[in-house]
Order: structure tokens, then C-alpha cells, then sequence
């Protein structure tokens, strides 16, 4: 089972997360961008865009931060962290 959790964070507080569970035999990258569109749905935010730091962090942690500079629309929390918890 894969699952993916999604948190925001404004000053150093969660203010919500969820954790999506995706049991389908698509790549991981399809899971892990099925996962994100998930939570963005579930949080109602536009989707981030990837920057090259945030492919380099997730390859390397499974994690990743996405700052304002990832997104089109104003956020109003500091940063979305996604985060791999099982595969």
C-alpha cells in the first residue's frame, strides 16, 4: 500500500494534514501525483508546481516543501509538506 501525507504548516504549527492511500497498481509517480492532487482537492488549493529543488529533496528524503513560489494563487500558510510514509 502506498500512502502519502500531506501537511500545512503556518509558523511552525500544523493547521491540518491528511493521509491518501492509493492501493492501485499505477508507478509511483502517478501514485505520488494522484496523492498530491488529492490533497490540493481536499485542502482547496491549485496545484504546486515542482521546482527543481523540490524533485532533488524528494528523490533524496521522499519529502518536499512547497513554498508560495510553487504555487500560482496566494497561499495563506507558510508551506505544504508532502511526505511518503509507505510503500
Amino acid at each position: 500500500m502506498f500512502r502519502l501525507w500531506g501537511k500545512e504548516f503556518k509558523d511552525n504549527h500544523m493547521l491540518r494534514d491528511t493521509v491518501i492511500c492509493d492501493e492501485t497498481d499505477d508507478t509511483r509517480t502517478h501514485k505520488i501525483f494522484n496523492a498530491l492532487d488529492s490533497i490540493c482537492y481536499e485542502f482547496n488549493l491549485s496545484k504546486p508546481i515542482w521546482l527543481d529543488h523540490n524533485i532533488d529533496e524528494f528523490k533524496r528524503h521522499d519529502k518536499t516543501r512547497f513554498y508560495q513560489d510553487n504555487f500560482v494563487d496566494s497561499i495563506d500558510f507558510d508551506y505544504l509538506e508532502i511526505h511518503i510514509i509507505e510503500e
